[in-house]
């Protein structure tokens, strides 16, 4: 991170960027932490970014987990070292004046603004690469955006469980409620509440690795891989002109020996599609048999079938009715005046409970806030 960080007339923007940024790491950067933190920054001299650091800090988080979300955030955001915390006991030092920022010239072009200040430079390049296509990246580039999927968080679904847990609201808990009483000799001095515990949703993901999908097929499976070592209960597959389970080549930590290993394991990459029966044979052998019961399915796919449609018609209803989700990533779906027209999304759409965009990270990331917001409801 750059030692010195200039407070500039844009310090809202900057700084509602990295808001942005915090949200997709799972930090609850609300409305008001952010005004809270720009009211900070406005009383701090942020020429040291161990002032901005503290300031977002002490705003932003609200327990040790979203510390963790925020440090990593902060390092990708801005740079990639953190401010060191000062050892309890030592004679706190003056703070070293690397370099005097004066006041930027009004005339000043935003060119010149992003070259003299890196901050806002960083902000920028990372803003512009969220939203490049995986497909127009360069190998630089992919690199990049392959460490932003490794940092998404994403909480994934959940459902309600027979399991009763205490709460401050809800129904009556009777056992609770009647023993607290008995403790004090028959007196009633407060009724407890109880609900209903969540637990995690199945999520099966079922990704397309043909010819077609190469550009998108990578950032899929990394996709997959945060999922998988994330959430306890996610199956993934890879359909092409065979369909391999790779759910446990991606529980490797590391997710370049992870895809690796996947790439062992999947005989048909880069080769065709036959949806229908691909998801014919899912269905016979998993779905039918209560993998795809009450999941959310995602399917990765550009819908380019070489089958039957009708038979991959016939395929999704039989999911619709097993899944309690069927979610379809199309990495063409972002695309300006995209329209599904394909023989396989045609007859795949009726029973799709929503198309999305699975282009770029941007794209990503309101996938996982979408697989966040699905199905939290229900058992």
């Amino acid at each position: 991170m750059p030692k010195e960080l200039v407070l500039v007339s844009d310090t809202t923007q900057t700084m509602v960027g990295f808001a942005r940024t915090l949200r997709a790491a799972g930090v609850e950067a609300s409305t008001d932490r952010v005004q809270a933190l720009l009211s900070a920054l406005s009383q701090l001299d942020v020429t040291y970014g161990r002032d901005a650091y503290w300031a977002g800090r002490l705003t932003m988080c609200a327990g040790p987990l979203d510390v963790e979300r925020y440090n990593a955030a902060f390092a990708a955001y801005f740079g990639n070292e953190l401010p060191r915390v000062a050892r309890v006991g030592l004679v706190p030092q003056q703070p070293k004046l690397i370099s005097v920022q004066t006041a930027p010239d009004q005339n000043m072009g935003e060119d010149e603004d992003l070259q003299s200040n890196p901050m806002l430079s960083k902000a920028s390049d990372i803003e512009l690469l969220r939203r490049k296509d995986f497909a127009a990246l360069s190998e630089a580039e992919r690199d990049e955006a392959r460490r932003l999927l490794a940092r998404l968080d994403v909480r994934g679904p959940s459902r309600r469980s027979l399991r009763w847990t205490p709460a401050p609201r809800g129904g009556v808990d009777a056992r609770r409620t009647v023993r607290a009483m008995l403790r004090r000799g028959g007196e009633i001095e407060e009724i407890y509440a109880r609900r209903h515990r969540p637990r995690p949703r199945r999520i099966v993901e079922l990704i397309d690795v043909s010819g077609s999908m190469e550009m998108y097929a990578d950032a899929h499976l990394r996709f997959a891989h945060v999922l998988t070592r994330r959430r306890p209960d996610v199956e993934v597959f890879t359909i092409g002109t065979r369909l391999t389970r790779v759910t446990r080549q991606l529980t490797v930590r590391d997710p370049d020996a992870a895809l690796r290993a996947v790439g062992t394991a999947v005989p048909d990459w880069s080769g065709g599609t036959r949806l229908g029966e691909l998801l014919k044979a899912f269905l016979d052998r998993w779905g039918q048999r209560g993998t795809a019961r009450g999941a959310v399915l995602v399917i990765a796919s550009d819908g380019w079938e070489r089958g039957d449609a009708t038979l991959l018609g016939e395929q999704m209803a039989r999911l619709h009715r097993l899944a309690h989700a069927v979610i379809w990533v199309n990495p063409h779906a972002g695309k300006e005046g995209y329209v599904p027209a394909t023989a396989g999304m045609t007859a795949a759409l009726p029973y799709i409970d929503a198309l999305v965009a699975g282009h770029n990270v941007a794209a990503f990331e309101a996938l996982a806030q979408r697989l966040s917001q699905e199905g939290n409801s229900g058992a």
